[in-house]
């Protein structure tokens, strides 16, 4: 989706040696689980050559331009080792992908579950017409005076600011992360597509004045999925404090465009750690 605050760009077919995105990046949430049996099998040396062959895979991928690569012990037995991948080419991502199943040596990371999709910004945003209106409104000014021009001119800043955070992210350091692939329904008298799109606004507007209640607390980013994967976005939350994930996904449960219209995947819990205490907690050495 392009920017609604600009007119779309002429489309050109991105580069074939490489298939950046029109817009946006290539997110893949990995999860693998580790065959200790297999490990516990090698000999000092082959571990000692494996965990060096994991350590300089990472950090070579890290050094990729604008990539990032989140490594997590996985709470529960569903996973042992999550990772989570963003980079702009998908070609990139593909060649990562690869090169982290076989990180530590072929037979040791057994993959159990993978979530592809894409960073985007939300359609639901407001528009550049209406904010000029609620600033007309709001200051009690003519559209166009000097108040208005400089308050919309802080708007546009603002909203700039937004779009480019939601499609090229920072990930955060927070220790707790929470994953979980979500859809909206098509239900007879549920079907969020078959809904008005002022009324989508509307559940959305509701939804995120939810989660700005935990501005400080909970870190999310939403990625888009449709026809990528088999949900239609995948919801990525970091915290100081498992709690905060519980109260932030509980809370907006009851938002009605969760309670109508939601169904959720799987949900994996994380903590990032430095890379040798999650080589410990992973029993690796």
């Amino acid at each position: 989706m392009s920017n609604p605050t600009h007119a779309p760009a002429a489309y050109t077919p991105p580069d074939r040696a490489t298939l950046i995105p029109q817009e946006g990046w290539v997110v893949q949430h990995l999860f693998y689980n580790i065959d200790h049996g297999f490990w516990a099998a090698l000999t000092p040396e082959e571990k000692r050559e494996r965990l060096t062959h994991f350590t300089s895979t990472l950090a070579d991928i890290r050094s990729a331009e604008k990539t990032q690569l989140i490594s997590l012990a996985i709470v529960g037995p569903k996973a042992d080792l999550g990772l989570m991948l963003l980079t702009p080419s998908l070609h990139d991502a593909n060649r990562f992908e690869k090169r982290l199943n076989l990180a530590l040596g072929p037979d040791v990371l057994n993959p159990v579950y993978s979530y592809l999709s894409m960073t985007e910004w939300t359609e639901y945003s407001e528009k550049e017409e209406d904010a000029s209106a609620r600033i007309a409104a709001a200051e009690g000014v003519e559209v166009g005076s000097e108040v208005h021009t400089a308050k919309l001119a802080e708007w546009k800043a603002h909203m700039s600011k937004y779009f480019n955070d939601r499609l090229y992210p920072n990930m955060p350091d927070w220790p707790v992360m929470c994953f979980y692939p979500m859809s909206k329904r098509r239900d007879v008298g549920a079907n969020w597509y078959a809904t008005e799109f002022a009324k989508r606004r509307e559940f959305m507007a509701g939804h995120a004045k939810s989660g700005r209640k935990y501005a400080g607390k909970v870190r999310q980013l939403i990625t888009g999925s449709t026809g990528l994967d088999t949900h239609e976005w995948s919801v990525t939350l970091f915290a100081h404090d498992i709690f905060q994930i519980k109260s932030i996904v509980y809370e907006m449960r009851f938002d009605e465009v969760s309670a109508i219209f939601a169904d959720f995947g799987d949900f994996y819990i994380g903590l990032q750690l430095d890379l040798p205490e999650l080589l410990e907690r992973l029993q690796l050495r």
